[in-house]
């Protein structure tokens, strides 16, 4: 079964929650970078333990570790990596890759029992 929902992507993940869809076994977040920590708390909410929550264009050709980027994505996705480090019972990792796109990657967490819903 395919579902495809059109709309504003925060309002449609309050809406999977009240349908009752979740929990998911994996999340693949590739939105708005403003977003990513608002993004990152609904996958926890949507998720059990052992759920992989997976994050892409993390690196941003390495723009997130300059301190001084105030880019509103890169900031973003900074908070996003702020939120994955002091959330107990969640585990992460992050991959930079190149390809013809440059440099970017991505983030691997992994949903503990400890982890808030």
């Amino acid at each position: 079964m395919v579902d495809v929902r059109l709309g504003r992507a925060l309002d449609s993940l309050a809406l999977i929650q009240m349908q009752g869809l979740a929990p998911f076994d994996l999340i693949f977040i590739d939105a708005d970078k403003v977003n990513n920590p608002a993004y990152l708390a609904w996958a926890l909410k949507l998720s059990r333990p052992g759920s992989v929550i997976v994050i892409d264009n993390v690196v941003r050709g390495g723009a997130i570790s300059d301190a001084a980027d105030a880019f509103p994505g890169i900031q973003g996705t900074r908070r996003m990596f702020e939120l994955i480090a002091n959330t107990p019972g969640l585990s992460a990792t992050a991959l930079q890759t190149v390809g013809r796109k440059g440099y970017d990657g991505f983030a691997i967490a992994i949903v503990d029992t400890g982890a808030p819903r």
